[in-house]
């Protein structure tokens, strides 16, 4: 694919100015790391040469270095809060990001329960948290919070929280997502640091928006539509253009509270180093772009495959109308409609031809192919042969699965699972696929090419089922859907 940005020179940037800031703040740095530390595909999606695990190999330069607190809202554990894109709770997530940080040889300073009340499902978590020897401590809420600043920053404020005890120059506060309370953790730790005589400091790392692109760079926006259930708006950092009569971007959210966080810091510090938002963040993203317009084209499609995803939410719960508005705006914005995509025009009328659903991908040479369903396919698992025998140099007419693999699947699925589509899902075609590569070279030749579709467009002409919308998002293919259904029914698994 067209690579847009520079992967190391960011890694090499942004160690440095995180060490440079660490020394700027007295040598101690409490870094509130937002958005996705791994798995940051709309990075990837938007800036097309940046890897989804940059920021974690960033970090890793740095282990030695770092300690991690988890964050995590314990309103959120009792209303059992799950992340959208990996369908588990926050409570449970807070597991996982421990593993991988362990695995990776970072040691967990403690997680921290935000907004602690006596919950009882955060008590049982945090119950388990002592079960598997992981420090728990507990802030509470504080009235007044965030506008009585001279209560926040005393001992009935932020002096009742508990306070993790760290040894690190870098101490990075994560959380499973938005609003579990990072903000709050980082100034109640700096208050405690400081009261214990520790000179610390505050930064914030967020990759969105790029502070030094336009307002209306194609990246920039689709941030807009990324965060368009949060109702988030890209604004001029008015604070930063007064302060140095240079022109940033930051989000209406951050601008908002900068007054507040500028006075908390003042309050805890003596005087806050920072004159506005874009001042706390450490951000060197924009500095690794190396092709804009490869950025930019990336960019725009990224907002119409967000149009897309709401548009296909709508038509399978009822809700987020109020999205699809926004996102219309949002397109608008960006001078593009929902016709921008070239696989969404191949598909649509490659389903005109064939009266069936059918499936386009745009391949890294620039390329469309498509796939439609067939007697023992569905469109999903043809466009995913097609496109592997066509990267691979097959014939797209050539069979290359066996029917020994096929039929067993398919009896199995109607006879026993009790389904009604005896079709393959894709991760049952590559299933399939996979038997007959024991014994055939060409279905060996073909599996082989799974790689070469990362980051391949792909469109359907129907919903497709979650199964396979799972499996191409696995395989790194980005994939939207025309909301449709394939059928009338009122009930589609």
């Amino acid at each position: 694919m067209r690579q847009g940005f520079d992967n190391e020179k960011y890694i090499e940037l942004q160690t440095e100015q995180i060490r440079k800031r660490i020394d700027q703040l007295g040598g101690k740095l409490y870094l509130e790391f937002g958005g996705k530390l791994f798995d940051d595909y709309h990075a990837s999606r938007v800036l097309p040469g940046f890897e989804s695990d940059t920021k974690f190999r960033m970090l890793q330069k740095l282990v030695d270095d770092v300690e991690i607190i988890i964050a995590i809202n314990a309103n959120h554990i009792e209303k059992n809060k799950a992340r959208g894109d990996l369908g588990i709770t926050y409570d449970e997530d807070v597991l996982r990001l421990a593993d991988i940080f362990r695995a990776h040889g970072f040691r967990i300073a403690g997680v921290v329960l935000t907004q602690y009340a006596g919950q009882p499902a955060a008590d049982v978590f945090r119950h388990r948290l002592a079960d598997l020897g992981i420090t728990c401590k507990l802030h509470y809420p504080i009235e007044g919070y965030p506008h009585d600043i001279d209560l926040i920053v005393s001992e009935d404020g932020y002096g009742k929280n508990e306070f993790v005890e760290t040894t690190r120059p870098l101490v990075v506060v994560t959380a499973p997502g938005p609003g579990s309370g990072k903000l709050a953790t980082c100034l109640s730790q700096l208050y405690h640091e400081h009261k214990h005589g520790v000179e610390a400091g505050y930064a914030k790392f967020e990759t969105f928006p790029v502070w030094n692109l336009p307002l209306n760079h194609p990246v920039n926006i689709a941030y807009e539509a990324a965060t368009v259930d949060l109702d988030d708006a890209n604004i001029i950092d008015s604070f930063h253009l007064e302060a140095y009569n240079k022109t940033a971007v930051n989000y209406n959210r951050d601008v908002e509270a900068f007054p507040v966080v500028k006075a908390l810091m003042g309050k805890i510090l003596g005087e806050s180093p920072y004159q506005s938002p874009t001042d706390m963040g450490v951000n060197m993203v924009g500095f690794a772009i190396s092709d804009d317009e490869a950025c930019r084209d990336a960019s725009l499609a990224e907002i119409v495959r967000r149009y897309f995803t709401a548009a296909v939410n709508v038509k399978r719960t009822g809700t987020g109308e109020e999205q699809v508005g926004r996102l219309k705006a949002i397109m608008q914005k960006a001078g593009i409609d929902k016709g921008y995509l070239p696989t969404r025009a191949a598909a649509l009328e490659r389903e005109e031809e064939t009266g069936g659903p059918v499936g386009a991908m745009m391949l890294a040479d620039g390329s469309v192919i498509t796939g439609k369903t067939s007697e023992r396919l569905g469109a999903a698992s043809s466009l995913l042969m097609n496109a592997l025998k066509t990267v691979t140099g097959v014939d797209v007419e050539e069979d290359v699965i066996d029917d020994g693999a096929i039929d067993p699947i398919c009896r199995l699925k109607t006879e026993q699972l009790d389904s009604k589509n005896h079709r393959l899902h894709s991760d049952e075609t590559l299933i399939a696929l996979s038997i007959s590569s024991a014994t055939s070279q060409t279905a060996k030749r073909v599996i082989a090419g799974l790689p070469k579709l990362r980051g391949c467009d792909a469109f359907f002409s129907v919903i497709i089922s979650q199964t396979d919308e799972e499996l191409y998002r696995k395989l790194g293919i980005n994939v939207c859907c025309e909301p449709k259904y394939e059928r009338h029914t009122f009930y589609h698994k």
